[in-house]
């Protein structure tokens, strides 16, 4: 079964659990951290999805596109994230050490994930797969919600599914960006496990068929 991602970036901030309370059959909550510097945009902190913890029954996923993730990630992690997920070009840009910044976010309570932009070769995460929890595709540029998906992606997903079947690794494998009922099925069979959809899911009227229908490709 594939596994979905809401992206709180795509909800109306105005009554922000109101609308996470509408994609609450989801496992996971996605949730997208840029700081205007890594990505052109800025998005929220800690203060918006640490209200939220207790108060819906999924997992916070926590995506930081940001730089020096390494002196943040604590405090996601003390204010809720049960995955985060790092960028490897932040990590090199920072040159901070990719396999000590995993293991300080699995010795601060939370799992590891590790994501790369269109433009990095899969083959980059090589190296670190086997210490991970999730690894994230991005299927467009990061920064903004609405774009549209780019079939490389599928490569890179396929790439990490074998990897992950010859050398028994436990990571999940997730896209994010561009993602809807066409994209979604596509990923799936290159052997993505999680889909981020955001304008998809909370445009629509019936988010909770909308999950079901990603759920079941």
């Amino acid at each position: 079964m594939l596994e979905v991602a809401p992206s709180i970036l795509a909800a109306d901030f105005t009554k922000l659990l109101e609308e996470v309370k509408t994609v609450e059959n989801a496992k996971f909550l996605h949730i997208d951290v840029m700081d205007g510097h890594f990505v052109p945009n800025i998005s929220l902190g800690t203060c918006v999805f640490q209200n939220l913890k207790g108060k819906v029954q999924m997992l916070f996923d926590v995506h930081l596109m940001i730089s020096h993730p390494e002196i943040y990630a604590k405090t996601f992690i003390e204010s809720g994230a049960d995955y985060l997920t790092v960028h490897l070009e932040a990590l090199e840009e920072s040159k901070t050490d990719v396999k000590e910044m995993i293991r300080q976010i699995h010795e601060y309570g939370s799992k590891a994930g590790l994501a790369i932009k269109p433009n990095t070769p899969v083959k980059d995460l090589v190296d670190y797969l086997e210490d991970l929890d999730l690894v994230l595709v991005m299927s467009v540029e990061p920064g903004f919600g609405g774009q549209k998906f780019m079939k490389q992606a599928l490569d890179k997903i396929f790439f990490l599914k074998q990897q992950k079947i010859e050398h028994s690794y436990s990571y999940l494998i997730e896209v994010d960006g561009g993602i809807n009922d066409q994209t979604a099925k596509l990923a799936a069979q290159a052997g993505c496990e999680v889909v981020v959809a955001g304008t998809y899911l909370f445009h629509s009227q019936d988010r909770v068929k909308k999950i079901k229908e990603l759920e079941a490709l």
